[in-house]
């Protein structure tokens, strides 16, 4: 039964990550903090862990619609230099700050969508 659960949650994290382009992590985040027994800050690097591969496939499937390596290189370079400047630093910032900031980023997100 826990194996049904874990597939049917890793099928909602990749379906709200491929319909919306991101998302995934929120799905699984939750469901690994109650699942796994891992901690605050194992939490959201197993996440990425995750949808890293499903980001992966939607790229392939996005690029059978027209959408060049070309148009997303830049997007790419910044991501990476995000991501390794958030490695690096990310561990020093608390915790909470980040559970705040994170829930302004989707709030601020959802307004936009829906103004």
């Amino acid at each position: 039964m826990r194996n049904i659960f874990l597939l049917l949650g890793g099928g909602a994290a990749g379906a709200v990550n491929g319909l919306f382009g991101a998302g995934g992590g929120m799905v699984l985040v939750p469901m690994l903090g109650k699942q796994s027994g891992l901690g605050e800050e194992e939490l959201f690097p197993a996440s990425i862990a995750i949808i890293a591969p499903i980001c992966v496939v939607s790229l392939l499937f996005s690029g059978l619609q027209g959408i060049t390596l070309a148009q997303l290189l830049p997007y790419l370079i910044g991501s990476a230099v995000g991501g390794i400047a958030a490695g690096l630093w990310g561990k020093r910032i608390p915790v909470l700050w980040l559970h705040r900031s994170l829930g302004l980023l989707i709030i601020w997100g959802g307004i936009r969508y829906l103004c």
